[in-house]
Formats: structure tokens, sequence, C-alpha cells
């Protein structure tokens, strides 16, 4: 019965959808100018075509339209009645982030489209549920002893397997994709400090482990539900058909390998009444967080968040500094002048001393946020400070990759990658930088307000420590691509270089 009924329904459908397909394909296509204009709506699909035509290249689309709004927000009809709005404009994000917090929510559209994967994580809880992980977790990472871990961790997976492979592959001239290495060395790191495994995925072999290629599909397939219409993934996965038959047993082995490091550390915790390790998993435990799918769902968002966010800005970080050598003789100047602080005061003291490297990570990921953009669900009727009207249910986007090709947050050189516009001379006469940081509403890389990232300093020890280790030995060259000038950037959960990033390594005099 329930086959017959979705048989009439794509009979009365199906003839519909392609009729607006091939009205819509005779309309040109959007400009990309100053003087774009927002998308034709139609009844029922609203602007669904339209989109989906420029989902190739939606980054710049996106933003020439925010920049074409006199208020650098819009409102689009996108399908079945459903309008959202994207904003560029920090004093709309500051409002939706922090002054109206309590009313705009990760949502029920959110929540529902990453739930397989996250469960009710952090990254996907709203109300007193987030707010009691945001506790938690707070306390968790504001611990000296977790902070010396994540050194110690860093430190180990740089000197065991990233320089030696990155040696060898210098020594023997090969290429290598430099983001999909990226991506190992942070996810045994993150693997590490959250569930304190090491999945041993940096290795010279370059394997492939079931817990890391599962991460990875159900990451990617969780990400394209967005853009695609919620009724067709959700029949997909009631069918258990194509991709949702592939993102259910890819979320199965992450939460039965996930799940079984839960058991073995309560059984551990029982028998012990301890538990030596300090990793995010234990510290939760050890705290009397016993609940197996609460520890669960929180260690996997923790996991993709630490995974994925620092490997691609440190992938468009390289890039970037191969296509500006300058900044990159300033960061082998500020390596070569903290080499005694690292020898006498340890790896913390010498990381906040990279001031330019800072600065130059900073610059990079306003160009390339490793997300793209983030959303949430208004939970009742609001007017944000340039007017736009927002009604209960309705998604408003903040863009941060639109927002950092903003010329009114960045002046008209916003094209220009300069870490300089971070940084101002110490008044002492030392000659040394001072950071200068931005407002978190202008560059919401790491989000703002209560939600603001937790793990930002990790991240930045992470990035800094990754820098130093490899530009000391090595210059990392970017092989010619054929038939593209630079790498393009492609938006999942997390921005990625599209066909990866190939390399040659070249050893330092």
């Amino acid at each position: 019965m329930f086959l017959q009924l979705l048989t009439l329904a794509s009979l009365v459908l199906l003839p519909l959808l392609f009729f607006f397909v091939f009205k819509a394909s005779s309309q040109p296509n959007p400009k990309t100018s100053n003087n774009t204009k927002l998308p034709k709506s139609y009844p029922i699909i609203g602007s669904f075509i339209t989109l989906s035509k420029n989902h190739e290249r939606r980054l710049p689309w996106f933003t020439d339209l925010l920049r074409s709004s006199p208020s650098n927000t819009f409102t689009l009809h996108h399908s079945l009645g459903k309008h959202f709005v994207v904003t560029a404009n920090p004093t709309v994000v500051q409002h939706i982030l922090k002054t109206h917090f309590p009313i705009y929510e990760k949502g029920n559209t959110f929540r529902t489209t990453l739930t397989d994967l996250l469960g009710d994580g952090i990254f996907n809880a709203d109300g007193d549920n987030w707010k009691f992980q945001r506790q938690v977790s707070s306390h968790e990472f504001n611990t000296k002893s977790l902070r010396k871990f994540v050194e110690q961790v860093v430190d180990a997976e740089l000197s065991d397997r990233l320089i030696p492979i990155l040696s060898s592959s210098a020594t023997s001239n090969s290429i290598l994709d430099f983001q999909d290495i990226l991506q190992r060395f942070a996810f045994d790191n993150i693997s590490r400090i959250a569930f304190g495994y090491d999945p041993a995925y940096l290795l010279p072999s370059l394997p492939e482990a079931k817990f890391a290629v599962a991460f990875d599909d159900a990451v990617q397939i969780s990400s394209d539900r967005f853009s695609s219409l919620p009724p067709v993934w959700k029949l997909k996965r009631v069918l258990g058909i194509g991709s949702e038959k592939r993102l259910r047993a890819a979320v199965s082995e992450v939460r039965e390998f996930a799940n079984t490091i839960v058991r073995e550390k309560k059984r551990e915790l029982n028998e012990t009444k301890a538990l030596e390790s300090v990793d995010l998993l234990s510290r939760f435990l050890g705290s009397g967080h016993s609940d197996e799918k609460f520890v669960t769902d929180i260690v996997i968002s923790f996991t993709l968040a630490g995974r994925d966010t620092t490997s691609a800005a440190l992938t468009w970080f390289f890039w970037l500094l191969s296509q500006n050598p300058h900044v990159e003789d300033e960061i082998l100047k500020e390596i070569s002048g903290t080499a005694e602080l690292e020898s006498a005061a340890g790896g913390y003291d010498e990381v906040k001393e990279m001031v330019y490297t800072h600065a130059a990570l900073c610059e990079s990921m306003r160009l390339y946020p490793p997300v793209a953009a983030d959303s949430k669900q208004a939970m009742k009727d609001d007017v944000l400070p340039d007017g736009t009207k927002v009604k209960k249910g309705m998604t408003v986007t903040y863009h941060v990759y639109a927002m950092g090709r903003m010329e009114e947050i960045w002046g008209e050189d916003w094209a220009e990658y300069r870490p300089d516009r971070w940084l101002e001379r110490e008044e002492n006469g030392a000659h040394k930088w001072k950071f200068v940081g931005r407002d978190s509403f202008s560059y919401p890389v790491f989000q703002a307000g209560p939600r603001i990232c937790l793990g930002k300093e990790m991240a930045f020890l992470q990035m800094k420590r990754v820098v130093s280790a490899v530009l000391k030995r090595f210059k990392v060259v970017p092989v010619e691509r054929e038939g593209r000038a630079q790498p393009e950037f492609v938006p999942y959960i997390t921005g990625k270089m599209k066909g990866g990033f190939p390399v040659t390594i070249v050893e330092r005099a």
C-alpha cells in the first residue's frame, strides 16, 4: 500500500516538477555583478531550480547577492512555502547570536538533518540540553591538564608521523595530497584527545581505517542533505536506498566504534574507580556522566569539530603561503625568533609569541573559513536590525564566507591576503607585532555569543605547532593544476579543496 501511494504521488508531482524545470531552464542565468537580482520564485518549488542551477558556484553567487543588497541581507523562497534569510551584516549577526540568542536556535530542520550522525550532541542541541552540555564541556576545556595533554598529543603526532612522512616525500620527490595528510593528522589528534584512542591513520602506507572512512562518508552524506529537498532524502531514508543506505551503514560503523570505546572506559572506571587517561571521554565519565548515549553524542560532535576544521584551515593556509612568499618569509623569521623560547619554556609559551603567524592564520580563515555558513531557526516572529521581517520557523543564515569578502567590513583591499591588517607595532620601540583582533560578529569564524567555539584556543595551539614544525624544515610547493589557476573551495559541513591539494615537499637547506 505504501509503495502504491508513493507511485501515485510520483505520477502527480513529477510532471509538475518537469514543467518548472523546463520553464526555469529557459530563464537567463542570474547575473554575478553588483546588479544581481534575486532569482525568480515559482509556486510550490520557489527558487529551488535557480538554487540548484547555481549549486556548484553557490558561494560566489550568494556573495554577489549579498553585496547587491543595501543591507547585505536578503530573503529567498526555497520550496514548499519555506522562506529563509541570508545575511553578511555584522549587526544582524550580533542580533541572532547574542542580543536575541534565546529565540534563535539550531532548530528542527538542522537537528533532523544531522541527527543520524550527531544525535543530541552539543552541536545539534538546543535549550536546556545544550546549556547542560556547554557547562560540562566548558569546565573540561578550561583545565590546564587538558591543554598539556593536547600539546603532548600534537607534538607526538608531529615528531613520530607527520615530519617523517614529509621528510620521506622530500627525499623521493614524490607528490603528496597535503589535504589528505592534514586530515589524517587531525583525525589521529582528535581521536586521541576525544576518545583516548589512536587510529594510526597517518602512516606511510596511508591506510584506510574503517572508523575514519565511515566518518568521512557519514559527514559528506549528511552535508549533502542540506542541498536536497527534505522529502527526497527522507523518502530515501525510509526506503533504505541510495545515499541514505550508505549513510545508515556509515553511522552504524561510527556509533558501534564509539560505543565500544565508551563501554571499555566504563568497565575500566568500575574496576579501578579512576581513569588514568585525560582525554575528553575519560573526563566526562570520571565526572559522573555515565549515560552511554550522552557521552557518545558529545564526543562524536567534538570529533567532527576537531577533525575537519583545523585540517581545512591549514590546507588553505599552506596554499596561500605558496602564493604569498613574503608572508612565509615573515613567519620563518618569527619561528626562528621563538626557537630559544621553545627549548626554554615549552610549547604553549612558544605559540603565544607567534603573533604574526596568528594573524596569518586569521587572515587565511577570513578568505577560506572552515565553516562557510551557519544557520539558526527563529522560535518566534522577529524583526532584524536592518528591518528584515522574520517569521516563526524561518531560517536565518549568516554567511561567513561572504562576510570575509565584504568591502564594508574589510575595505577595498578585501581580496588581498594581508596578515598585517590584524597587526600593529608595539609602542615600546621593540619592533614587535601586537595582534589586533576583530569583533566576533564581523569575523564569526569561531561563531560568536554564547555558542562561541570552546576549542578556539586549542585549535590555534595545534595549527601553530604544525606551521612551526613544518616550515622549519620544509617548503610546501603546490603542483600546478591543469586548466585551473587556483583550487576550488567546496563547502560541505566544513570547507574542502576540490580534488585535494597535490604538493611536493622540499627540504630547506
